[in-house]
C-alpha cells in the first residue's frame, strides 16, 4: 500500500474503499479510452461498473440548404412524425452497439458492467444518472474541441465536473498514451 493510502487508512479515510464507478460513453474515441483507461488504472477499487450513454432527442426542425443561383439557401423544414421516430428508431440501434462494445471491452478486461442509456441533453442525462444510480466516481473522456467552439457551445465534461453529485475524473488524449 503507498503511503498516502496507508496515511488515510490509519485516518479512517477511504484509500481502499471499492468504489461505484460511472464512465459515461458517446460514439467518440475518447470516451473509449477513457474507459480503458478507468479499466488499467481504476480495477481494483471499482465494486460496480455502469457505462452510460445518453442519447439526445432527435430533431423536429432541420435546416435545409436549397440552390439559388450559385449560392444556397438555408430554411427550416419539420420532419413527419415517421420520420422523427425512423431518427429515434436508428439512434437506438447505434446506442445499444456502443453499450455492447463498452461491455466487451470491459469483459476483455476481466471486469462485468452493466449499460444504460437515456434519452435527452447529454449534459443533463448523465449528471441525472449520476445521482439516480448512486455513482461514487464519474469518468469521461475529453474531446478534442476548439477552445472557441467549446467557449461558445460548452463542454459536457466541464458541465459535468462543476454539476455532478461525485468526483468527475476527465481522461485526456495525452493520459492514454
Amino acid at each position: 500500500m503507498a503511503r498516502f493510502e496507508e496515511d488515510v487508512a490509519a485516518e479512517g479515510g477511504d484509500a481502499g474503499r471499492q468504489r461505484k464507478v460511472m464512465v459515461a460513453i458517446d460514439e467518440s474515441e475518447g470516451s473509449y479510452r477513457a474507459l480503458v483507461w478507468a479499466l488499467d488504472n481504476l480495477k481494483d477499487n471499482m465494486k460496480e461498473v455502469v457505462i452510460f450513454m445518453a442519447q439526445p432527442p432527435p430533431q423536429q426542425c432541420f435546416a435545409v440548404a436549397a440552390p439559388l443561383s450559385s449560392a444556397l439557401m438555408f430554411y427550416p423544414a419539420s420532419g413527419s412524425p415517421e420520420f422523427v421516430n425512423g431518427l429515434r428508431e436508428q439512434q437506438g440501434k447505434l446506442t445499444l452497439a456502443l453499450l455492447n462494445k463498452a461491455r466487451e471491452v470491459c469483459a476483455n478486461h476481466g471486469v462485468n458492467a452493466e449499460t444504460f442509456t437515456e434519452e435527452g441533453d447529454p449534459k443533463e442525462a448523465i449528471c441525472g444518472a449520476v445521482k439516480k444510480f448512486g455513482i461514487n466516481l464519474l469518468v469521461m473522456g475529453e474531446h478534442d474541441q476548439g477552445k472557441v467552439k467549446r467557449a461558445l457551445v460548452g463542454s459536457v465534461s466541464n458541465y459535468c465536473v462543476q454539476n455532478a453529485n461525485c468526483p468527475v475524473l476527465v481522461v485526456k488524449p495525452s493520459q492514454c498514451v
